[in-house]
């Protein structure tokens, strides 16, 4: 049986150590954390920006479809129906707002660092083909002096001494 625990438990361990799992665990815990920071951006610096030019609460705007509409004071439950258009519109700022700044602080500078980088990398290739493609040349000339020494004897040799 401690031979099937031991199986069972290298198991585990394989899989917990595959790149897959512990990427995705690394991913969970950096995108709580970036949540965070969003977050904080969002509410503390683009909500009151937004709250200068309108109202900062837009979950009190609603439409009545069924009166009589309001809240019960005794109770605080919504009386009749009502649309609750002002929440979803403040979802969708905040989604909007999110990802404008993910897009702007994130996104944005990385994709341009990641495209600086790789033209480096380019650049670097670049040099690379020029070198070997002028090795080449040097090789091709050096074979074709060769060939002429060897079909011209020391006729070519003379000619380029004279």
């Amino acid at each position: 049986m401690s031979e099937k625990k031991v199986s069972v438990l290298a198991g585990f361990k394989a899989f917990l150590m595959r790149g897959n799992v512990v990427d995705l665990a690394v991913a969970v815990v950096i995108g709580a954390a970036f949540t965070n920071i969003v977050n904080s951006v969002v509410k503390g610096i683009i909500g009151p920006l937004v709250g200068a030019i309108g109202t900062k609460n837009l979950d009190a705007y609603s439409s009545c479809l069924k009166k009589p509409c309001g809240i019960d004071p005794k109770t605080g439950d919504p009386i009749g129906v009502n649309l609750l258009w002002g929440s979803v519109l403040n979802a969708a700022l905040t989604f909007l707002i999110t990802a404008a700044v993910v897009y702007f602080l994130m996104v944005l500078p990385m994709s341009k660092y990641l495209a600086r980088q790789e033209a480096r990398r380019k650049a670097k290739e670049g040099v690379a083909e020029v070198v070997e493609i002028t090795e080449l040349e040097v090789l091709k000339e050096i074979r074709d002096t060769l060939v002429a020494q060897r079909e011209g004897g020391t006729g070519a040799h003379r000619a380029a001494t004279d």
